[in-house]
């Protein structure tokens, strides 16, 4: 058991894939316990869940800087990020990170809608030519963080996609078009939860593709028959929450939202950058790097990692210590 930031986390010496999974603080991980054994003996009916999901879709607004009312509740990106896509004319070009998560990027192409390719540097300089820029604000396979300052500048719309930045860096969001971002990373959430946040003009051009009873301005009135009947702000875009993950999001959310980001960030980048200065390379300054190392001998040596993009992935958050940057290098060497 490990103690950091104020709560515990049963998470393993040379656990460093919470790029892949987020380890839940042991205060998350009872609530979901506490929620399984309820759904056993039938204690839970089909509101428990709802002032949790609130709970959530709040913290998540409070760690991207937006209000509530413009955070839509979903299940995973490419199902929030389809929205986004519904909305887009027919014509539309959206401009994406060469090598991007394919959930951020297959809504897009999915609908037949011209997508672009650039290098991430490149992003900025291009973003003018098009009608859209869909980035990942952290890479998933490398951990290379998108130039925030230079878009907003642009003035082109923008969707950005959190998932692996919320949490461990930082964000005052609210001025893109769209911020998505799922739980179960650097979020420390169970699978099955994820939130898009809206600007205000954003709102009128994202489509409720997903429109069910849960969207209605009061659920429990918009159970059966039409008229169609959907709350005025975001959660017109919600699905019906995954109970258990929203359980666990109610905890893990309002924890992270009251922690000082900007120590995390310090911590876990001060972490990574240790390992590539131990290994001879330039720091990054990402909680996330991307290594051309023997990742067999980091499994037989208990460490924990990913391989994205045929490289391994190492990714810090606040459960790590030094003595984990020690295990991969005792590996290695």
């Amino acid at each position: 058991m490990r103690s950091a930031f104020g709560t515990t986390f049963d998470v393993p010496l040379g656990y460093l894939n919470t790029a892949g999974v987020g380890v839940p603080p042991t205060p998350t991980a009872d609530a979901v316990a506490d929620a399984v054994r309820r759904w056993t003996a039938g204690a839970d009916g089909p509101g428990a869940a709802d002032e949790h999901t609130a709970t959530a879709r709040e913290a998540f607004g409070r760690l991207v800087g937006v209000p509530s009312e413009r955070v839509a509740m979903g299940a995973s990106a490419s199902q929030l990020v389809s929205l986004v896509a519904a909305g887009l004319p027919a014509d539309a070009s959206v401009l994406v990170a060469r090598g991007e998560f394919t959930s951020l990027t297959f809504p897009f192409a999915a609908r037949g809608l011209r997508v672009t390719e650039v290098d991430l540097d490149e992003i900025v300089a291009e973003a003018g030519a098009h009608d859209l820029v869909a980035v990942s604000v952290v890479q998933s396979a490398d951990g290379r963080v998108v130039d925030l300052d230079g878009l907003r500048a642009t003035g082109v719309p923008v969707l950005l996609d959190a998932s692996q930045a919320v949490g461990w860096l930082p964000l005052d969001l609210h001025w893109a078009d769209w911020v998505v971002a799922i739980g179960y990373k650097f979020l420390l959430s169970p699978r099955g939860c994820a939130w898009l946040a809206c600007s205000p003009s954003a709102l009128e051009r994202t489509v409720p593709v997903a429109a069910n009873w849960h969207a209605g301005e009061d659920p429990w009135a918009t159970v059966y028959g039409l008229p169609l009947r959907l709350a005025r702000d975001a959660r017109r875009f919600d699905l019906s929450p995954v109970w258990l993950a929203q359980f666990g999001a109610a905890v893990s959310l309002p924890y992270l939202a009251s922690l000082d980001l900007a120590a995390v960030r310090d911590h876990n980048v001060g972490l990574a950058d240790s390992l590539l200065t131990a290994l001879g390379l330039p720091p990054r300054h990402s909680a996330i790097v991307s290594l051309d190392l023997p990742g067999d001998r980091l499994t037989s040596a208990g460490v924990r990692s990913s391989v994205r993009a045929g490289r391994v992935r190492l990714a810090f958050h606040l459960y790590n210590t030094a003595e984990d940057v020690e295990q991969v290098l005792r590996a290695l060497n």
